[in-house]
């Protein structure tokens, strides 16, 4: 079984499970549950998409530039799993009247069913839009919360928090914060690894890394929350939240703001084929096919965007030419000129103030490849691939490969040229011709 089946099938059983006992035992604390569902569902209201890039014909990367896009339906899915008792009187008016001092912790199978049945909710416009986070989203969610009530229900109903005073029971808080999202991480992890056959490591690394922006901000504010609740009552909720909701909207200008970034890049990149120096679509097919091979090897987020960039705009060089190369096909020059063309390419990118890593990459693009960093051999690989599979004919891919096999003497990275070909050979990839 596949890990996404896996994951997804003890998602739906651990829902059935905690449907089926909520049904039978009743909803306790309707008030607090009906108070936590609104905010999850308005969290899910207001999740924002992710970005797609259309640089790889037929195959369109979705990139998150935030790693939970929905994080104040997250913190309230985490606060309410975390939560004990809540303060009294009932800190909201009469539609929340039930919500009564000193109440008892609510129990892992209803966490459960409030948090799905919210998720579910909110996510329904966007269902009716075509924009659905799609199942794996959701069974994260519903393990996640799980696996956090799992842990903190029963030391509520053991009193275990009574007997520990504020800082200790503030560390034990964000103790099992802090393996709920580990957990999740690794579920994320594995979905991805599952789906795209992308290396698990540097996959879960990623996840791990995308704690230290607005993950961090869900943990907190869940935290915040859970504590907060049982003092300052309900009211505590859009107090706590009213922070991360402004943050989710900077994420989104910044969304905003990166997109308009990729396109301005991607804008440059196809002035060699508006100028005639390249074929239509290339630097894309370069792009598309160099990102797979840095996800194959094992690049972290911020070395792809770099990579991907570096690849859109490896021929702009050629704009500084007189005569243009034919087709653009820059592999099979001598090395002087190739060097001369990249390092012309180099100085154009660092006038264009795009990030100096991506200048680099793009200057040493025709370097020995013992000298090159990673990003500039992946490019220099798929580049000549590219240049001598376009319009070879139904073997041209298979011949490309294998010249580029002969030259791992001294041209191309050997590790970068089998990574290559797992790409092709896994993802069954053989790139368009221009015509």
């Amino acid at each position: 079984m596949t890990a996404p089946r896996l994951i997804c099938g003890s998602a739906a059983a651990l829902a059935l499970v905690s449907l089926a006992v909520t049904l039978w035992t009743g909803v306790d604390e309707r008030g607090v549950a009906l108070a936590f569902g609104v905010l999850i569902a308005v969290g899910e209201l207001t999740r924002f998409r992710p970005l797609t890039s259309g640089w790889a014909e037929g195959t369109p990367t979705t990139r998150t530039r935030a790693r939970e896009a929905a994080p104040v339906g997250a913190a309230g899915a985490l606060s309410y799993a975390l939560l004990g008792e809540v303060a009294g009187p009932p800190a909201l008016p009469h539609a929340l009247d039930s919500a009564r001092a000193g109440g008892t912790p609510v129990g892992a199978a209803q966490v459960v069913t409030v948090v799905l049945a919210a998720s579910l909710l909110g996510g329904v416009p966007h269902i009716w839009q075509g924009r659905s986070p799609g199942p794996d989203h959701l069974a994260r969610r519903v393990l996640t919360v799980g696996f956090a009530a799992v842990c903190c229900q029963p030391l509520h109903s053991r009193a275990v928090f009574g007997t520990l005073d504020g800082p200790a029971h503030a560390l034990l808080v964000l103790l099992l914060l802090a393996l709920t999202e580990l957990f999740d991480a690794v579920l994320a992890a594995a979905l991805a690894h599952s789906r795209n056959r992308w290396p698990f490591g540097p996959l879960l690394r990623d996840e791990l890394r995308g704690l230290l922006g607005i993950g961090s901000a869900v943990c907190a504010t869940g935290a915040v929350m859970a504590l907060a609740v049982p003092v300052a009552g309900l009211w505590a909720l859009p107090v706590f939240c009213l922070p991360l909701l402004l943050t989710q909207l900077s994420l989104r200008r910044y969304a905003a703001v990166r997109a308009t970034y990729r396109q301005t890049i991607a804008s440059l990149a196809r002035s060699t084929e508006v100028a005639g120096y390249t074929p239509a679509g290339h630097a894309r097919r370069v792009a598309a096919l160099s990102r797979a091979v840095g996800r194959d090897l094992g690049l972290s987020g911020a070395e792809l965007t770099v990579l991907e960039y570096a690849a859109l705009m490896h021929d702009i060089g050629q704009l500084s030419l007189v005569d243009p190369v034919p087709a653009g096909a820059t592999a099979g020059l001598p090395p002087e000129e190739q060097r001369r063309i990249a390092l012309l390419g180099g100085a154009v990118v660092r006038q264009t103030g795009v990030d100096a890593a991506v200048a680099v990459v793009v200057e040493r693009q025709a370097d020995p490849y013992q000298e090159q960093p990673v990003a500039a051999r992946i490019v220099r690989a798929v580049n000549a691939y590219e240049e001598k599979a376009r319009g070879a004919g139904p073997g041209g891919p298979l011949k490309a490969l294998e010249e580029l096999r002969l030259g791992t003497s001294g041209d191309y990275a050997p590790e970068v040229v089998e990574s290559l070909a797992r790409v092709l050979s896994r993802d069954c990839l053989t790139l368009p011709s221009a015509g």
